[in-house]
C-alpha cells in the first residue's frame, strides 16, 4: 500500500500501444461461470453433491490442459440443465464476485477499455453483463454462445464460434489480428498457449483466485493480482503500492488467525513454526514488509540492521523485551503487542493451580496414578478466606485480583507503580509487607531486565511458612534455586511455575528444570496465555493492527511510535513522513509543500521523546519530484505515500 518511485509519463504512452487480453473464469472474476451456474441448477436434487463434483473435476482438467477444452465443454454441458431463468439468477452473483484487484481498479478499465479485450471460453449470456460495468463493450468480448429451445432451455452451444473448438483461443486471437504489442493475462492452460503459439509478448499468470503450477512455470511473470501488473509496467493503480508485495513473516505457531487476515488482505505470507535464532532471523529477513513474533524470538540490533524493508512488527503476546525498541524505533519500525488479549486465561489458569495446591489435588492425583488411594481432608484446604497477594497489579494482576475476590479471597497486592485498588483489594506499601501477610503469593511483574531475580533467598525467608508460591510472569525474575532450596526444606508448601529461564525454541524437545520431581509442584510450559480463544484473540488484535498501519498510518497503541488514530485515506494521496523528534521539522515539511503549491487537504502530527510522526493529505496532482524533497529533509527517517 505504499511507494517510493514516481511513475514517469512515458507510462500512458507505452501503455496505449499495448492490447491487453484478459481470460475471464477465475481471473477476471473470481470463480468458474459454468461451476456456479450448476449449483443454481441443481438446487433441490438430491444428487446435487455428486454432479457438482464431477462438474468441478472436469472443469479443473480442462483448464489445466489435462483435457481438451471442447471435451471439457461437451461434458460440462450435457450435466448442465440449465435456462435462461438459471443465467439471469448467475449474472448479479458474478458481479459481486469480481476479483477484488479488477475491481478496485475499475477506473483503469474504463479509462482504456478501447486496448481491452475478453478471450474466454466461457459464454457470451453471462460475461457481456459482468464486463460492461467496466466499460468493455459486446464486440471486445470473444466468448462461446449458448444455444437454447423454444422454451429458454439450454441445449448446448453454437459450434461454429471458435471458442468452442480445441485450440479456439489460438484461433480467435489469430482471427482478432491485433497490431502492436500484445500481453495475456489469464490463468489456465489455454491461456499459456497464446504465448507458446506466439500470439503474445508476454503472459502473466494471474493467481489471485487459483494458482495451476504448471501455467505459473511457463509465464514470463506471476501475477498474484491486477495491481502486481500495473505495478510492473508502471501503469496508473488504485493503491500505491501491490498488496503481494507486502512480506509478511510469521514466526512460533501465531495462531491461523493471524495467517488468513494476513492472506485475506492480499499479503505474501511465509509461516514457520518454531522460532529462529539470532543468525537465522538476520537472514530471513530481508524484505520482510511484516514480522510476526512471540516471546522466544529476539529481534536485536543485528537483525534489525539486516531488516532493508521491514514497516512493522506483531509482538503476539503482552511482553516486547525481547525486542530492540530502541534501534527498532530509530529505523521507523512500529512495533504492536496484545497487552490485553490474553489477560483472562492467565487469571484462569492462576485460579486453578491456586485451587489445586490449596487442596492439595495435585499430590493427590500422582498418589492415585501410582496406585494408592488417600481419602483424607488433611492438608486439604478452600480458599475462601486466604490471603492472596498479588505481585504486579497490571492488567492480569488485577483481574485476578477481581476474580479471586469474587469467590471470597482477601486480596493485597504490591506494584511499584500507582495503581487504583479495584472493590476491597489493599494496597501494600512494601514488598516485605505483601510477603508476610500472604497465604498465596502470585507473580505477575513485567520482563524488565531490573526484574531478574526480583523473588530470590531473601524474599522467599520473609513469607509465611507454608505459604503457596505461582510465577506466571517470566522465568528470570525468580531465583530457581532459592525457590527449590524452600520446596526442600517445607518452607513453602506448594508452587505452580509456568516460566523458566530456560525454555526450549521449539515443542517436543527435552527440557531440564531444578524443580522436576516434586509432587507438590505444578510445572506448565509456559501456557499461561495460550488458550485457544486467547491466542485468536492476540491473532486478531494484533493483525488488525499492523494492518491498519500499512493501510492507513494509523498507530494507535503502538508499544513505540507516537499514537494516531487516523480516517481512511480518501481522494487524496497520504504522506507519512518519520523523522527524528528535532525542532522545526514540520515547518520545513510545509514549507518544501508550499514550494510546490501544494494544497493540504489535512494534516497530522504527533511526537514522542524519539520521533516525530507527520501525516499529511494532499491533493492527488503534484510533481513527484515533491517525495524526493520531503526525503531529503535532514533527520528524515522514513517517508511513505499512501494513496
Amino acid at each position: 500500500m505504499f511507494k517510493f518511485i514516481a511513475k514517469s509519463s512515458l507510462t500512458y504512452f507505452v501503455f496505449f500501444r499495448m492490447n491487453i487480453v484478459f481470460d475471464f473464469d477465475s481471473t477476471f472474476i473470481s470463480t468458474e461461470c459454468l461451476d456456479e451456474l450448476v449449483k443454481i441448477t441443481l438446487k433441490g436434487n438430491p444428487k446435487k453433491v455428486e454432479i457438482i463434483e464431477e462438474f468441478e473435476r472436469i472443469t479443473s482438467e480442462g483448464m489445466s490442459g489435462k483435457l481438451p477444452i471442447s471435451e471439457s465443454l461437451e461434458q460440462r454441458l450435457k450435466l448442465l440443465n440449465g435456462n435462461r431463468g438459471h443465467i439471469s439468477i448467475l449474472i448479479p452473483r458474478l458481479q459481486k464476485q469480481v476479483s477484488p484487484s479488477i475491481l478496485r481498479n475499475r477506473k483503469f478499465f474504463k479509462t482504456n477499455n478501447e486496448r481491452i479485450y475478453i478471450l474466454s471460453a466461457g459464454f457470451k449470456e453471462f460475461v457481456v453483463p459482468v464486463v460492461s460495468k467496466f466499460g468493455i463493450a459486446p464486440d471486445h468480448v470473444f466468448a462461446n454462445t449458448f444455444t437454447f429451445d423454444v422454451n429458454g432451455n439450454i441445449t448446448g452451444l453454437d459450434k461454429n464460434n471458435l471458442l468452442s473448438q480445441n485450440g479456439g483461443k489460438i484461433k480467435q486471437l489469430k482471427e482478432l489480428g491485433l497490431k502492436g504489442e500484445t500481453c495475456i493475462i489469464g490463468d489456465g492452460y489455454t491461456d499459456l498457449e497464446l504465448k507458446q503459439a506466439g500470439l503474445a509478448n508476454k503472459f502473466y499468470a494471474f493467481t489471485e483466485n487459483v494458482l495451476r503450477d504448471n501455467v505459473a512455470k511457463g509465464s514470463d511473470h506471476v501475477t498474484p493480482s491486477f495491481d502486481e501488473f500495473l505495478f510492473i509496467n508502471k501503469f496508473p493503480m488504485t493503491i500505491s503500492y501491490p498488496k503481494n508485495r507486502i512480506k509478511v513473516l510469521l514466526l512460533e505457531k501465531i495462531h491461523e488467525q493471524a495467517v488468513s487476515t494476513f492472506k485475506r488482505e492480499g499479503y505474501n505470507v511465509e509461516y514457520i513454526e518454531k522460532s529462529l535464532s539470532e543468525k537465522e532471523l538476520a537472514k530471513k529477513i530481508n524484505n520482510v514488509t511484516i514480522l510476526g513474533i512471540r516471546s522466544k524470538t529476539n529481534l536485536t540490533r543485528n537483525v534489525l540492521k539486516e531488516a532493508n524493508k521491514l514497516l512493522a512488527v506483531g509482538a503476539f503476546c503482552i511482553g516486547t523485551n525481547q525486542i530492540d525498541l530502541e534501534f527498532a524505533t530509530r529505523k521507523g519500525v512500529v512495533i504492536f503487542n496484545a497487552p490485553f488479549s490474553n489477560t483472562r486465561s492467565v487469571v484462569e489458569l492462576a485460579l486453578g493451580e491456586i485451587i489445586m495446591l490449596t487442596r492439595d489435588i495435585f499430590r493427590k492425583s500422582t498418589m492415585l496414578h501410582n496406585g494408592l488411594w488417600d481419602k483424607s481432608s488433611s492438608a486439604s484446604h478452600e480458599i475462601r478466606g486466604k490471603k492472596l497477594g498479588i505481585i504486579g497489579y497490571g492488567n492480569i494482576g488485577s483481574q485476578l485480583s477481581v476474580v479471586a475476590e469474587a469467590l471470597g479471597m482477601d486480596v493485597y497486592f504490591f506494584d511499584l507503580s500507582e495503581k487504583l485498588a479495584l472493590s476491597n483489594a489493599t494496597k501494600c506499601k512494601t514488598l516485605r509487607e505483601l510477603l508476610k501477610k500472604s497465604d498465596i503469593v502470585t507473580l505477575h511483574i513485567d520482563g524488565n531486565p531490573g526484574n531478574r531475580n526480583f523473588i530470590g533467598e531473601n524474599e522467599f525467608r520473609q513469607m509465611k511458612d507454608g505459604v503457596i508460591f505461582l510465577n506466571l510472569s517470566r522465568g528470570f525474575v525468580v531465583d530457581i534455586n532459592a525457590l527449590r532450596r524452600n520446596l526442600e526444606n517445607g518452607k513453602i508448601r506448594g508452587a505452580a511455575i509456568d516460566v523458566f529461564p530456560d525454555e526450549p525454541e521449539s515443542n517436543y524437545q527435552k527440557f531440564k528444570c531444578e524443580l522436576s520431581g516434586f509432587d507438590n509442584v505444578i510445572l506448565t510450559p509456559h501456557i499461561g496465555g495460550s488458550t485457544e480463544e486467547a491466542q485468536e484473540n492476540i491473532a486478531s488484535f494484533v493483525s488488525s493492527k499492523i494492518i491498519d498501519f500499512i493501510n492507513i498510518g494509523t498507530t494507535s497503541l503502538s508499544v513505540n511510535f507516537p499514537n494516531l488514530q487516523l480516517p481512511e485515506v480518501k481522494n487524496a494521496h497520504r504522506l507519512i513522513h518519520i523523522h527524528q523528534n528535532v525542532p522545526g521539522i514540520l515547518a520545513k515539511i510545509n514549507n518544501t509543500l508550499a514550494s510546490y503549491n501544494i494544497n493540504i487537504l489535512g494534516q497530522y502530527l504527533k511526537t514522542n521523546e524519539e520521533i516525530g510522526y507527520v501525516i499529511t493529505d494532499i491533493s492527488k496532482n503534484y510533481n513527484k519530484s515533491l517525495l524526493k524533497e520531503l526525503k531529503e529533509i535532514p533527520q528524515t527517517i522514513k517517508l511513505r505515500i499512501l494513496y
